[in-house]
């Protein structure tokens, strides 16, 4: 955690946001007395429905059928 007063706040605002982005929490100061805090974002938690991509993903007749030798021998390194 960084402290920094509201004149240095006020120069350094660019490079405050980027650490607080980067994770660092920082408290700004006004009079010598904790007056705000400069935090990162929580990041959105991504939800997912249950069939979202219903029809969109095809998946050939054949994907489970066995691989032909020469497949097999090339990822058996023969």
């Amino acid at each position: 955690m960084q402290t920094v007063n509201i004149h240095e706040a006020k120069t350094q605002f660019s490079r405050l946001v980027d650490a607080a982005a980067s994770g660092e929490e920082i408290v700004i100061a006004k009079a010598g007395k904790p007056a705000a805090r400069l935090v990162p974002m929580e990041r959105a938690k991504v939800t997912r429905r249950f069939g979202g991509l219903k029809g969109k993903v095809r998946i050939a007749d054949d994907f489970d059928a066995p691989l032909p030798d020469d497949v097999i021998a090339a990822f058996e390194g023969r």
